[in-house]
């Protein structure tokens, strides 16, 4: 099968700098030099990303979620009005609101938009985050919670659904009207974040580990998929920097490290390894904080993670040694790839006009919806 491309709307805001949002104490983060740089994310410059992602090849956009992020339901509807055939992965927590009227609100915006909603279940990686929206459950305690949310998700899709278990109670959910139930995208590297996939999703998402760590990974998702009877789509979670020459890309990706001073990159560090999660540790461990040896594999530059929570690696190259790494990535199992530059705007169109021909001339790319609602 064919890859499938996705983008990224940077919903907290945009710049040329890979500096941080947030250092867990309630205030964004950006150098003097970097904060004059910062493109706010009013609505018309997410129109403007989104429309270059429509433009340039992808088929949908992530929409994040976090105390520093636009809601991402908010947004993506208003962007929906403006877009054609984008598709919309909205990001949200199960402990924010019901999965009854997380069932309704989808089945809403599958209505308004013509089927184009996906939906990235978030299930929480730090403490402090979750405390801001009043979740004191601990890491374990989250992911049961998200096995009953999305348990009662679907079947209010199908209700009337009755649900009884440690944290919700549903008499009779239901989603009324007619529309096309949303993929439910998830991702996770604890146990019992495989075992919540395995059960529930249609699609797994890892960050981007070397290939053997994403195999191994794909791997466990498997078996346990297979032994629950399902069958899963893998995606991977990456930033981008792909130019005509790979000398291009990877002095692009210099000019973000050296933007770096070592107090910012110290003080991030300490911040990240606060994390509960188990990818975010895993994203750690490739750098060890240390600016040396960045490439962890060919073409995979760890930098991005010294500063940034999340997804910390890019691929970085030619557009043609790009496209190799997504080939040897879809070759172990993984069908959708959710891409990232800084600034957003721009790197859609280094990618749509470089690597995207470039897949296709390979036939690795699947062609994107000609109308609302068409699948890709």
């Amino acid at each position: 099968m064919p890859v499938v491309l996705h983008w990224f709307l940077p919903t907290s805001g945009d710049s040329r700098s890979i500096v941080g949002d947030d250092d867990r104490s309630g205030r964004r983060t950006h150098t003097a030099s970097s904060a004059a740089a910062v493109r706010e994310a009013d609505i018309d410059y997410l129109v403007d990303v989104a429309r270059a992602a429509e433009r340039n090849g992808f088929t949908g956009v992530l929409t994040p979620t976090s105390t520093w992020c636009e809601d991402a339901w908010l947004t993506t509807a208003a962007i929906a009005r403006e877009t054609r055939t984008l598709r919309f992965l909205v990001a949200f927590r199960p402990g924010s609101l019901s999965p009854t009227l997380a069932a309704q609100m989808a089945a809403t915006f599958q209505r308004i938009s013509g089927g184009r909603l996906m939906l990235n279940i978030v299930t929480g990686s730090d403490a402090t985050e979750q405390r801001r929206f009043g979740d004191w459950l601990d890491h374990d305690q989250r992911y049961e919670r998200t096995d009953e949310f999305l348990s009662v998700l679907r079947g209010a899709w199908s209700g009337p659904y009755d649900f009884e278990g440690e944290h919700y109670r549903v008499a009779g959910a239901v989603a009324p009207g007619r529309f096309a139930p949303p993929p439910i995208y998830f991702g996770g590297s604890s146990l019992p974040a495989l075992d919540v996939a395995a059960r529930h999703v249609d699609t797994y998402l890892t960050w981007g580990e070397p290939p053997a760590a994403v195999a191994e990974k794909i791997a466990a998702v498997r078996e346990r998929a297979a032994a629950a009877g399902r069958t899963l789509r893998f995606g991977i979670r990456l930033h981008v920097i792909t130019r005509d020459t790979a000398e291009q890309a990877w002095s692009e990706a210099n000019a973000l490290l050296s933007a770096l001073s070592p107090e910012e990159i110290a003080k991030a560090q300490q911040s990240l390894r606060q994390a509960e999660s188990v990818g975010q540790q895993r994203m750690l461990a490739l750098h060890g904080g240390s600016i040396d040896n960045l490439e962890v594999s060919p073409n995979l530059w760890a930098g991005v993670g010294l500063v940034r929570p999340g997804a910390g690696t890019a691929l970085v190259g030619s557009h043609t040694e790009v496209a190799d790494r997504i080939a040897e990535y879809h070759e172990l199992g993984v069908d959708e790839f959710i891409l990232s530059g800084y600034p957003h705007l721009e790197e859609a169109y280094h990618a749509g006009e470089g690597l995207v021909p470039e897949l296709r001339r390979r036939g690795l790319l699947a062609p994107t919806p000609s109308s609302p609602g068409e699948p890709s």
